[in-house]
């Protein structure tokens, strides 16, 4: 098989990116190890930003029609203080708020979108092993499918197959581990209908729950210190579902739907960031090239813009084969600075709030939250952070122009 393109990776990166080169031309294979996009307790938060790259393709009517729940304001609980972070509603955009939709939704979704251009194949049940090589370029990828080897040759192959990346590691592309002292334990509960109270952020002291409210449910987020999984376990389920219950007292009534381990899922956190994200032939992006923290949800979103930028800077550069590395490295210079700067304020949310809450002992919020709070100037300021993030991208290839 042959394309201008081969992406590893059916995720937010690999699926944009892939609908974006083949609506300006470009023949593309996206390759996707599973079935299907059906997978729980993935990242479901698509901000403003997304929506506003979905607005400029024409897709964004499309794409609320599909089931979704909006959150147009940020507050929390942090001890017996109740805080208001961010507000979406000051915002001057189409869409001020985030979308809460599955990310197997999302995926379908572009999946859909991009079923209407015959340059675009998405291979299901197709797993990369290798790269193929001549001499130091990359030229294809080695794939198993259920009809047994498959060999893709193409121009370029990008690595959008998340933190732990096969592409990246045939590569040999170094990784650079920015840490991060926590892990999170998924699990969901039944939202009471009646319920008032949407508080996204649930803090205690020695406690930390996010509640993420999915209109029948609360898909929640139990954040723990890093490596503790088996000691959390070891207390007993019992008192895990009593610790729950009393970091957030509303989800009392159903906490007995957490009836096992098997119910709760563990994400083992990482931030790290690729210091090379390309060789002849190959290039890395989203979680590919830089793992998020998911403080903020902003993982999505930043490989939604990863792949804007691709296309932008590489759409038109396929005619005489694969781009210079130079123009593949514009893609890193281009995104590093946004990614830099989104893992920094990550960081410091860690050592600000998530340790000053796990550590124990007396807790109220912090300064800067409270003044925030006092301030709708400054939710308007965190919003756009937010939910705009630094130095959004915008569709500027071919792909713009195209219907």
């Amino acid at each position: 098989m042959k394309a201008q393109c081969c992406i590893v990776g059916g995720g937010p990166a690999g699926m944009m990116l892939g609908y974006l080169l083949a609506r300006a031309g470009v023949d593309t294979v996206v390759l996707e190890k599973h079935a299907d996009f059906l997978r729980d307790f993935r990242g479901d938060t698509v901000h403003p930003s997304t929506m506003q790259v979905l607005d400029e393709l024409g897709l964004l009517g499309e794409f609320l029609k599909r089931p979704h729940d909006k959150l147009d304001h940020l507050q929390g609980h942090f001890g017996d203080d109740t805080v208001s972070l961010a507000d979406f509603r000051r915002l001057s955009i189409k869409t001020p708020y985030i979308a809460f939709m599955p990310q197997w939704e999302f995926l379908d979704f572009l999946f859909d979108a991009g079923a209407r251009y015959p340059n675009l194949k998405v291979l299901r049940r197709t797993e990369a092993l290798d790269l193929m090589r001549e001499g130091e370029t990359v030229t294809g990828v080695i794939a198993k499918s259920e009809e047994g080897r498959l060999e893709i040759k193409a121009a370029l192959t990008v690595g959008c197959d998340g933190r732990h990346s096969v592409v990246r590691e045939c590569a040999g592309l170094s990784i650079e581990d920015i840490g991060a002292p926590i892990d999170v334990l998924w699990f969901r509960i039944t939202k009471n209908p009646a319920e008032k109270d949407r508080a996204l952020m649930n803090a205690q002291p020695g406690r930390i729950l996010v509640t993420i409210d999915r209109g029948d449910y609360w898909q929640c987020a139990y954040v723990i210190p890093k490596g503790q999984t088996e000691q959390v376990k070891s207390r007993g389920l019992e008192q895990f579902r009593s610790d729950i219950v009393a970091t957030a007292p509303r989800l009392a009534a159903h906490i007995g739907e957490v009836k096992s381990w098997d119910d709760v899922k563990l994400l083992t956190v990482t931030i790290d960031r690729l210091t090379r994200w390309s060789k002849p032939g190959v290039l890395c992006i989203g979680d590919a090239a830089h793992a998020m923290s998911p403080i903020g949800g902003v993982g999505i979103n930043l490989a939604i813009q990863d792949a804007v930028a691709t296309a932008n800077l590489l759409a038109d550069k396929f005619s005489n084969g694969c781009p210079e590395e130079s123009l593949l490295d514009q893609v890193r210079q281009r995104r590093m600075f946004p990614v830099k700067v989104t893992q920094a304020l990550q960081i410091q949310m860690q050592n600000r709030i998530i340790d000053r809450a796990l550590q124990g002992g007396p807790l109220r919020a912090p300064a800067f939250m409270k003044i925030i709070t006092r301030s709708p100037w400054l939710q308007s300021i965190v919003a756009r952070v937010l939910g705009i993030g630094i130095r959004p991208e915008h569709v500027t290839s071919k792909a713009a122009a195209i219907t």
